[in-house]
Formats: structure tokens, sequence, C-alpha cells
């Protein structure tokens, strides 16, 4: 199956967004398509995120769009049906990971422990989301995960900021970085959504070195 970071690797920010209102789900998603990020999750949070999903899969075409805070397989199905094209998971358990593998789309599962990730690789997983990234130990808890476990690829979210960003994308084992800061709450109540891409110009600008992805 086809890797999460494979999906646009160009893009070494995935935005965390979490949607109020549908109405607002394309404009934001072309706004930060524009600045470079194709790559977007939409948290099942709010009673409006299937329907954003649904409006961005249908509206904006050149987005990748995702499903986050995935935590049931009826979540699983929810989100895959409203057009969700990858999963990321907070944590997961069996039944989870299995629905997952189930849903024929590439998926993240959350891990903040050795022991997860070795499961996982277990079960033949390697690409993995660790959460919450700098409250479970940051960059120098991933640093010290790359020699033992290699084969382990991450998408660190939680935490996660402008200044903090290059530092985890300069790990061998880090395809790409989750975060929220180029979707400041004001500029989203504004609907200022050239701000928003302005913000995503410069997150998309932190691409790591080939030879580090």
């Amino acid at each position: 199956m086809t890797s999460v970071f494979d999906l646009a690797p160009e893009a070494p920010v995935v935005p965390v967004v979490v949607i109020e209102d549908a109405a607002d789900a394309v404009p934001l998603a072309r706004a930060l398509v524009a600045g470079g990020l194709p790559l977007i999750e939409v948290t099942l949070r709010t009673p409006a995120a299937l329907d954003a999903l649904r409006a961005i899969a249908d509206g904006v075409p050149e987005a990748v769009v995702g499903a986050g805070t995935v935590v049931s397989a009826a979540g699983v199905a929810d989100a895959v049906g409203a057009g969700a094209r990858f999963l990321v998971s907070p944590g997961w358990t069996g039944r989870l990971l299995g629905a997952m593998r189930e849903s024929g789309v590439p998926f993240l599962p959350g891990v903040s422990t050795v022991s997860e990730v070795v499961a996982l690789l277990e079960q033949g997983v390697d690409a993995m989301k660790f959460f919450p990234a700098e409250a479970a130990g940051g960059v120098p808890y991933l640093k010290s995960l790359a020699g033992p476990l290699p084969q382990a690829r991450f998408c660190p979210t939680g935490g996660v900021s402008l200044s903090s960003a290059p530092a985890y994308l300069a790990l061998p084992n880090v395809g790409c970085v989750g975060g929220t800061w180029m979707l400041p709450p004001d500029a989203l109540a504004a609907r200022d959504w050239a701000r928003v891409e302005s913000l995503a110009r410069g997150a998309a600008a932190l691409r790591a070195p080939v030879s580090g992805r």
C-alpha cells in the first residue's frame, strides 16, 4: 500500500485542521494548496468535519485530503465514505488498526512509546504518527529511535511549531510534520485566507534535504 509520506512527498508539513463551519472548507483548502501544502488533515472533532471532508474532496481536487482524530472503525468508514484519502489516529488498537488496513487508503496510527512502535512493526506497519510529539520527548526521543528502529518513519504532531519543525524534518526517520501554526484562530475567524496562504507558504519552505527524506 502507498504510504502517507508518498502522497505529497514535496510537502514537509501537514496542516491539522479543525473546521467548525463546512462552508469554510473549500476556501481554506484552496489557500493551503496555493501556499504549497496540498496534504490536509481534517480532524473528526466537530459536527462539520465530515461535510468539510466531502466538500474538499469534491471541490478542491488538487488537495490530498485526509481525516484525523480517527478513533473507531465507524470513524474509518465515515471518513473514507466522505472522501478521505488517508487516515490519522492519535493512537491505535487491534480493531482500529484492522479497520484502517481494510479501508484501502494509507494511514498513520499514533504512537508515543517504543513498545507501540515495535508492535506496529510486528504488524508490518512502518509509517506512524508520533503524538503528542513535544510532550512525548520531541526531537531527542525520535533521534534516539533512529538507531535501533531505522525502518520506522514518523509524522510528529502535537506542539510542533514553525521554530521546532526544522529540527524534526532534519531527522532521517521523519517524513513530514503535522501542525496548526499556519491556521491561527483569528485568521480563521476573519476568514483571512490570504494570511493562511502566506503562512502556508512559509511552512512549505521548510523542506528537508533530499538525503533526509
